[in-house]
């Protein structure tokens, strides 16, 4: 069942953080999840109809080494997604170890645009993103659990790959988002209108 409204013009898939290893069965309330409800909310209030969000739902609270225990739920989730709303650009939206999954969902070239909030990326995970993605990078330079410099470096390497690359640093900013919450915000909601404004740019091209 199609569930898409006819004014959809993009999906958004909000990914939350996680740990390194944990068998811990995930939970809605854990912080990890309660941190994105806020970012989940305030774009389906800013954008309304014209935007569906989903705020996925691992099965453990871990990435569990080469197992990446979270990566078959959120490539569900954005199948699922993808059914609810066919032929919707979709953008995704992580923090931390929803970072890392945003980057690794790139390689799905329906995923247009790539938000990744003192994203824990590891081994060089951006370069999983295909080659006609639109990647913003937000990090906070007193982040002690996620490496701010390995977020720019990834960004960078993007860039001189050609693609729509942006680094914004958040002076101060540590791993919880829980200071500078205008700009954190601030930087979701502007890269949702953007991802929106490239949606509608595809389709008059495509008409």
């Amino acid at each position: 069942m199609r569930l898409s409204l006819p004014d959809t013009e993009l999906a958004v898939l909000v990914l939350p953080g996680g740990t390194d290893f944990s068998y811990r069965p995930f939970s809605p309330v854990q912080p990890s999840a309660l941190r994105m409800y806020p970012f989940t909310a305030s774009i389906q209030s800013v954008f309304g109809p014209r935007v569906r969000v989903r705020q996925v739902r691992y099965r453990v609270y871990g990435w569990n080494g080469g197992q990446a225990s979270p990566m078959p739920y959120a490539r569900n989730a954005l199948e699922e997604l993808a059914r609810d709303c066919p032929d919707v650009p979709i953008a995704v939206v992580g923090h931390s170890m929803g970072g890392r999954i945003a980057a690794q969902l790139g390689d799905d070239e329906r995923v247009t645009d790539i938000l990744a909030l003192a994203p824990w990326w590891q081994f060089a995970d951006w370069r999983a993103i295909h080659d006609e993605a639109r990647v913003v990078a937000v990090h906070g330079d007193a982040d002690t659990v996620t490496r701010h410099r390995r977020t720019a470096k990834g960004i960078a390497e993007l860039s001189e790959r050609g693609l729509d690359a942006t680094y914004i640093p958040v002076p101060g900013g540590r791993h919880p988002m829980l200071d500078h919450l205008g700009l954190w915000h601030g930087e979701a909601l502007a890269f949702v209108a953007h991802a929106l404004d490239r949606a509608r740019v595809s389709e008059s091209v495509s008409r």
